[in-house]
């Protein structure tokens, strides 16, 4: 598609040109627009007000330095922002030696799976075709293979911080019917027919990662449907609804979640996979009711807000439609493998992360260190980068998957825990 002739490569000028180009440059400001961060993934995390991060260290002015146009030069030259990634030994990593890689291996082999498709494709070819002749039983071969074909990288945040969140997600398990009636009110939404979703860096290079979603009002395109405007038109609104389930707030936990699987009368279940999502920006109800002085900030985690739904029904309805985002689902597979992750292949409890693609590749293997939800005990270890989440951003940010079920949510629930991530790449896809 031929750019139009007035379009500049300035970001902030190529940003205004596609909304006009796309019929929405009316609107007040980029910040109100419904674009996602990643090409998909559901919010993975629904996250209490932020608990202040540490304070950096302390910086010290440089020493004045000598120059031929003065004694002392007046002022430092502010120094350029950290890189995102920077390349470190592996004596680094906390923990490295002491954790079992073994138990990495098949998710490992599962990235494989997906990374010959992503950038520095043949890279990673030449890694996991060396990595099909390595006995993943070996403890010793696991550890000497990563050694000797990655290097690590901490990751920094824009600010130069290289600590950040970890948070939790998993796969709940829900109650639900194929047909309504009873206590199974409550839909699971299909996509809809007039969901119009645009992937910006397929026209403009500048904006990968950036999708626009929408729907047709004649030849102009409008934000989709909120939350809120998708609930007043129950009965008529244009989607297959795949399920009807017992509980609004599990159901609105399946939207953070972004998958799970929904148990029938007859005990069969039904794996529901993420389908995509309405373009709406993710807006935490933790955070909100925080704010409203309806809990603390202690009692803010996921098991805090369910009980607060089931104490205030009549609430409910308007806390939960404060969150403008909404996600559409599809029926999945039935296996046994954990929920496929924005890679495409199946999450591994415990050694899968959700992250921010814009600055950790989707695929590679991270090395995370961090503390077990609500402890101060280490969690230290290599993750595999197999999905994103709307909530998810950040270079320092990632949402551990902790499996099925009810104990699983009860970790992902609590886990809010400082942490420090390092990204393993080939050689020859290490950034310049």
């Amino acid at each position: 598609m031929k750019k139009p002739a007035t379009l500049t490569k300035s970001p902030a000028k190529l940003h205004v040109g596609v909304l006009a180009l796309l019929g929405l440059a009316g609107c007040a400001s980029l910040g109100s627009m419904p674009w996602s961060s990643q090409a998909g993934g559901a919010p993975t995390a629904e996250v209490a007000p932020a608990t202040p991060a540490p304070a950096a260290p302390p910086q010290t002015c440089p020493a004045p330095v000598p120059c031929p146009a003065c004694p002392v030069c007046p002022a430092a030259v502010p120094s350029a922002p950290a890189k995102p990634l920077q390349p470190v030994a592996w004596s680094e990593l906390p923990g490295w030696r002491e954790d079992d890689l073994r138990a990495a291996w098949p998710p490992f082999l599962q990235s494989c799976r997906g990374l010959a498709s992503r950038p520095q494709g043949s890279a990673w070819k030449r890694v996991c075709d060396l990595a099909r002749e390595v006995d993943g039983k070996d403890a010793a071969a696991v550890r000497r293979f990563f050694e000797a074909e990655l290097r690590p990288h901490a990751v920094f945040g824009a600010d130069g911080n290289a600590s950040g969140l970890i948070t939790g997600y998993y796969e709940p398990l829900l109650r639900g019917s194929r047909t309504p009636g009873g206590r199974y009110v409550q839909p699971v939404h299909g996509v809809p027919d007039d969901l119009v979703t645009v992937d910006l860096g397929e026209l403009y290079p500048e904006l990968k990662h950036l999708r626009l979603r929408g729907r047709l009002q004649g030849n102009k395109l409008v934000p989709y449907h909120s939350r809120g405007e998708i609930a007043a038109q129950e009965g008529r609104f244009p989607a297959r609804t795949l399920l009807w389930v017992d509980d609004a707030v599990e159901l609105f936990f399946l939207h953070v979640q972004g998958s799970g699987r929904v148990k029938l009368p007859d005990g069969s279940l039904v794996r529901l996979a993420y389908g995509d999502q309405n373009g709406h920006p993710y807006q935490s109800i933790g955070r909100l009711l925080v704010e409203r002085g309806e809990l603390r900030l202690e009692e803010a985690s996921m098991q805090g807000i369910q009980a607060w739904g089931r104490a205030n029904p009549a609430k409910l309805p308007e806390l939960l439609n404060a969150n403008p985002s909404y996600v559409f689902f599809r029926e999945g597979g039935n296996g046994q493998e954990g929920p496929a992750g924005s890679l495409g292949v199946p999450l591994t409890a415990e050694r899968s992360l959700a992250v921010d693609p814009r600055t950790i590749p989707l695929g590679a293997p991270v090395f995370m260190a961090t503390t077990q939800p609500n402890s101060s005990r280490l969690l230290n270890r290599l993750m595999m980068a197999q999905d994103t989440g709307g909530a998810i951003k950040g270079a320092v940010r990632a949402d551990f998957f902790w499996g099925f079920g009810a104990q699983a949510g009860e970790q992902a629930g609590r886990m809010r825990q400082p942490g420090r991530l390092w990204v393993l790449l080939p050689p020859e896809a290490a950034p310049r």
